[in-house]
């Protein structure tokens, strides 16, 4: 079971950029895929971007398609959110978890291993 840690939130202004990690535990984190949520206060959980196991293939949701970059360092055992362009409506709790469903899935029910997530917040 891997166990997973985000960490790099913080609050910046509108326009500026942050880079999320997720460090994940256990020796077979590079046969997973990953991927990124966020939930803001009220809203549900929304699917940001997914990463195969390589890294070399990745989707991303439409409000996040060119502003935000994910990546991968199996070395490291880690997953990265780099976050440009940041814009208020960005501000939310980021979560990491581990793809258990099928590849192109956006749904939360089809990640698990979940982080306890890492507060990120954009000001106007």
């Amino acid at each position: 079971q891997v166990q997973l840690v985000e960490s790099g939130g913080g609050l910046v202004q509108a326009g500026g950029s942050l880079r999320l990690s997720c460090a994940a535990s256990g020796r077979t984190f590079y046969m997973y895929a990953m991927g990124w949520f966020r939930q803001a206060p009220g809203k549900e959980r929304e699917f940001v971007a997914a990463i195969s196991w390589s890294g070399g293939d990745t989707y991303y949701a439409d409000s996040v398609k060119g502003r935000f970059t994910i990546s991968r360092d199996n070395a490291k055992n880690t997953v990265y959110l780099q976050m440009n362009s940041l814009k208020p409506e960005d501000t939310a709790v980021y979560y990491c978890a581990r793809l258990v469903g099928n590849w192109g899935t956006q749904r939360g029910a089809d990640f698990g291993s979940w982080g306890q997530g890492t507060q990120v917040t954009v000001s106007s």
